[in-house]
């Protein structure tokens, strides 16, 4: 989730759960600040990134997003806004604000399809329950819509409550969207007897019917973008706008289009290179983040060779893929040289699709 709307479910949240007037020993307006200020936080590991990108992706989402962490953020928080605020108020009065902002905060990244580490640092393992797009309009605009009439309403705080309960069933409702989807997986899967094969389903933007179905196997993955409501296929211009082409790339259910991407690459020789940097030791963290790898391009050159990943599950028509990286080592040496690719012309796999 973007990290504006996470501030502002930190708001709401303080607000929707301020005890009655005369028990909060915090101002409305300080609880609500506190709020949007602690559920902002988590994001602030962001300064990783200037540092090994290959770093930062391994651990974005880490002990900052931890609940095993919360407990002590909260603490450090809650001194930290006791210092800001001139020791107006105890320490104590901040904890509870501070964790449950913190909460929010990593419930509404577990929703999304990044992953979260919520053990950390025990555990390096990513929850993900992947109903939300990590920019839902209708999910920050359910929030706003919550602030605005806490503010306008004379009791503010039911206004508040009954808006995170709407946030609450907008995310189930997206759950049960997103078993349709998976059901869509299944049945391609079962009709083409593919082995081995598992559906999985991630959300898209614009809509909360709009999903990209994967069928993943051991050595290849067939993907589709399909819209759950649309029943007939939009016909795209050919000078549409990035936006446009996205929106336009979901199909109906009983027309979708189907590709099968390579995990490794087709060639047999392609694929142990590939397979090869994929399993080598520097490429680890890329191993723990990664959730459908595909090398979608292999070169040689001079005896060199270069293979280079992105995932899948970033994958939107007409858009470069983020989170690339490209590894090269001489013939019969066993280091790779990585890095990152950030070259805007190589779209990769989707180029074929444009």
């Amino acid at each position: 989730m973007d990290t504006l709307t996470h501030a502002l479910s930190g708001a709401l949240l303080a607000r929707a759960t301020e005890p009655r007037a005369g028990r909060s020993p915090l101002p409305r307006r300080t609880r609500m600040a506190v709020g949007f200020l602690s559920a902002a936080f988590p994001d602030s590991d962001f300064v990783l990134s200037f540092g090994d990108p290959l770093t930062y992706l391994a651990t974005h989402r880490g002990v900052t997003h931890s609940l095993l962490m919360l407990p002590l953020w909260a603490i450090a928080l809650a001194f930290a806004f006791h210092l800001l605020y001139r020791r107006r108020y105890p320490w104590r009065a901040f904890v509870g604000v501070c964790a449950l902002s913190l909460a929010a905060h990593i419930a509404g990244d577990v929703i999304t399809s990044f992953g979260t580490m919520v053990l950390a640092p025990l555990s390096e393992w990513r929850a993900a329950l992947p109903v939300t797009f990590i920019i839902d309009p209708y999910f920050t605009g359910i929030i706003v819509a919550g602030l605005v009439a806490s503010h306008l309403a004379r009791d503010s705080r039911p206004a508040a409550a009954a808006a995170s309960l709407v946030l609450a069933a907008y995310v189930g409702f997206q759950g049960v969207l997103r078993v349709h989807a998976l059901r869509i997986g299944d049945a391609y899967a079962q009709a083409q007897q593919l082995e081995g094969a598992a559906a999985h389903a991630l959300p898209q933007p614009f809509s909360p019917f709009h999903w990209m179905v994967v069928v993943e196997q051991p050595d290849a993955y067939h993907l589709s973008y399909v819209s759950l409501i649309r029943r007939e296929a939009r016909r795209t211009p050919p000078d549409a706008g990035f936006l446009r082409r996205v929106y336009d790339s979901y199909r109906p259910v009983d027309d979708a289009f189907w590709m099968r991407v390579p995990r490794y690459g087709d060639a047999p020789e392609d694929a142990a290179a590939a397979q090869a940097f994929w399993e080598s030791d520097v490429f680890a963290p890329y191993r723990r983040f990664a959730m459908f790898p595909n090398a979608y391009r292999i070169a040689r050159d001079g005896g060199r060779v270069c293979v280079w990943f992105a995932d899948l599950r970033f994958a939107l028509v007409g858009r470069t893929m983020p989170f690339r990286y490209v590894g090269c080592r001489a013939d019969g040496a066993d280091a790779w040289d990585v890095r990152s690719v950030d070259e805007p012309d190589d779209p990769g796999v989707f180029r074929a699709i444009d």
